[in-house]
């Protein structure tokens, strides 16, 4: 199991030198990977500063909005991404909701599965041209690319196409990541009984059906996880991840994990508050007993040994935020490798 850490900036993006610094630190401790978001700002930028001052570490995005760019514009950014980190860059892909992409980026929407299964493969179309010389003719219901010139067509393709994973919760998003990616990004939204009931089965399945193999296909989870080092730092995380579960949970889409659990009467409850501005009301109608079947809760070394023994059996690869000290993160990791 490969064990990433997600990387927020926030507002420091004119502080290139620390970005740097944590790119480096991430790669001193032992993680395989580094993730960043696409939220308030371009996630593509801070993995070219990390490639920068890293050889080993994995470089991810997870995820960029696949839909508020085209998938010519898409090809050009990862291969570029791919060739600047030698060969250390994945695709991490995820589709937004339909506001978002009318509204907030101004492109069109033609549904989330059928649209992104297309998206991916207008980029293998792009790079089988790019990489092994076939022609450019990618005609779909959604995207269409037909034209590409020597000029400009990318020269340096050594370290060949970037690995592209997609992000996925329902069942059509989950057979769309299973038939055309190289991998799935489970949504944190999750519990190991419908990863292991509902998830996986699903993604089995629709392998099978490819004539793929299981191995040759990545699972991502980034688990919710309350810990601190004092009681304060405790409580606040469990307010935090209450929260969060209340947010997600408050989502139409995201009903099938509360029915999993007989929990399926919370969402429209939390749907109204949200509908009401009851946001701070939210997070009280979330149990002890739901926040321990979401997400792990322990002190720092304990969540470790929880993390690997729920998850270490059911996906390839977990995300973890890093707010801990640097001794605390390396021995989670030596724990969770053990």
């Amino acid at each position: 199991m490969k064990i990433d850490s997600s990387f927020s900036f926030g507002d420091r993006l004119d502080d290139i030198a620390a970005i740097q610094a944590e790119f480096q630190a991430r790669e001193r401790l032992g993680f395989d990977g580094v993730v960043t978001a696409e939220i308030r700002n371009d996630p593509f930028l801070v993995v070219g500063m990390g490639a920068a001052v890293t050889q080993r570490i994995e470089l991810r995005t997870g995820i960029a909005v696949a839909f508020a760019r085209s998938p010519m514009t898409t090809a050009y950014t990862a291969h570029d991404l791919n060739v600047y980190s030698r060969g250390r860059f994945t695709l991490g892909l995820g589709s937004q909701i339909q506001a978002h992409i009318t509204k907030r980026f101004g492109m069109p929407w033609h549904g989330p599965a059928q649209q992104m299964a297309e998206f991916i493969r207008a980029l293998h179309a792009i790079w089988d041209c790019w990489y092994d010389g076939k022609p450019l003719n990618f005609r779909g219901e959604c995207y269409r690319h037909t034209l590409m010139t020597p000029d400009f067509t990318p020269l340096n393709t050594r370290y060949g196409r970037p690995r592209v994973v997609m992000a996925a919760v329902g069942p059509l998003m989950i057979n769309a990541a299973a038939r055309e990616a190289d991998g799935i990004l489970i949504h944190t939204f999750c519990t190991p009984k419908y990863l292991e009931e509902e998830i996986l089965p699903r993604i089995n399945a629709t392998l099978a059906e490819r004539g793929r193999r299981r191995e040759d296909f990545e699972v991502s989870f980034p688990p919710f996880v309350v810990t601190g080092r004092t009681e304060a730092e405790f409580e606040a995380a469990k307010q935090r991840v209450k929260y969060r579960i209340a947010f997600y949970g408050s989502t139409p889409a995201y009903r099938p994990v509360l029915e999993c659990h007989g929990w399926e009467g919370l969402q429209p409850k939390l749907n109204q508050l949200s509908k009401n501005n009851g946001w701070d009301r939210m997070p009280d109608l979330i149990s002890d007993e739901m926040l321990e079947t979401f997400a792990v809760v322990g002190e720092p070394r304990q969540v470790a040994q929880q993390i690997k023994a729920r998850y270490g059996h059911l996906v390839d690869r977990l995300t973890l935020e890093s707010g801990l000290p640097e001794d605390v993160l390396s021995e989670q990791i030596r724990i969770m490798r053990g």
